[in-house]
């Protein structure tokens, strides 16, 4: 019976991780109120971090300077700086991350723009507005699911442990499978329901924030389009592989 120690084991830790996951879920959709009249809308740069985060925001950036020939984005990855005096924050973060030479990777540049200051205090207005889903909430989420899917895969390991444990008959073989398959169902039913019920919400737009998402009409707007559907809706072939050849995961 020494199997029965491993079974707590993994009992505890799926029971443990899944009500982790739960509460993670409940705050992630409970934002509370949005403190911004509806009737507004969003901003390009808001919709894109609402769409994507905050590498959509620097897309959206990076096309729109290179539409205003304030930057040239060629499809070898490089980008060029012609106009060094940015319109906006973000602008002025894209030409800070090619820094005084003029020219850098569009990879590094997407990188260090998406972590700039700017981004961060599009998503901290956007989150107290209650159309954003905190970093602090999301990065629970994800943290949860992973706890979660640890269980999974420690319930799994003991299982087959105590199951090949020698001098166990066929009957409590049995025995110990069956046991050992309801922390698993438990785990894996609760990501297959987090998949379904929470990702939607918890990536960067809160409920509130997706509403107001599926507003917006990208048809006949290239930019708005960038903003909604990323990298994959530029309509110029060159520009486009020189931002999605070279995309961050």
């Amino acid at each position: 019976m020494f199997w029965v120690l491993f079974l707590v084991a993994a009992c505890l830790a799926s029971a443990f991780s899944c009500a982790r996951l739960c509460l993670a879920a409940s705050a992630a959709a409970d934002q509370g109120p949005v403190t911004r009249d509806p009737e507004l809308g969003l901003s390009l740069y808001e919709a894109a971090f609402l769409a994507g985060g905050p590498f959509r925001v620097t897309d959206l950036t990076l096309v729109t300077m290179h539409r205003a020939r304030r930057l040239l984005l060629a499809h070898t990855g490089w980008a060029t700086v012609v106009d060094p005096e940015g319109r906006d924050d973000l602008e002025r973060s894209v030409i800070g991350a090619i820094g005084p030479g003029g020219q850098a990777r569009i990879a590094a540049i997407r990188s260090a723009t998406a972590a700039a200051d700017a981004v961060h205090a599009l998503a901290d207005r956007l989150a107290a507005a209650g159309l954003a889903v905190p970093d602090a909430t999301r990065t629970g989420v994800t943290a949860s699911v992973r706890a979660v899917r640890g269980a999974a895969a420690l319930t799994l390991t003991l299982g087959a442990i105590a199951f090949l444990m020698p001098g166990q008959d066929r009957a409590t073989q049995a025995e110990i499978a069956a046991w050992f398959s309801l922390p698993m169902v438990l785990t894996l039913g609760c990501l297959f329901i987090a998949r379904f019920e929470v990702h939607p919400h918890t990536r960067w737009a809160s409920p509130d924030g997706q509403r107001l998402l599926g507003r917006i009409d990208p048809a006949g707007d290239p930019l708005t389009a960038v903003a909604v559907r990323g990298v994959s809706a530029v309509d110029d072939p060159a520009l486009r592989t020189a931002l999605s050849g070279r995309r961050a995961a």
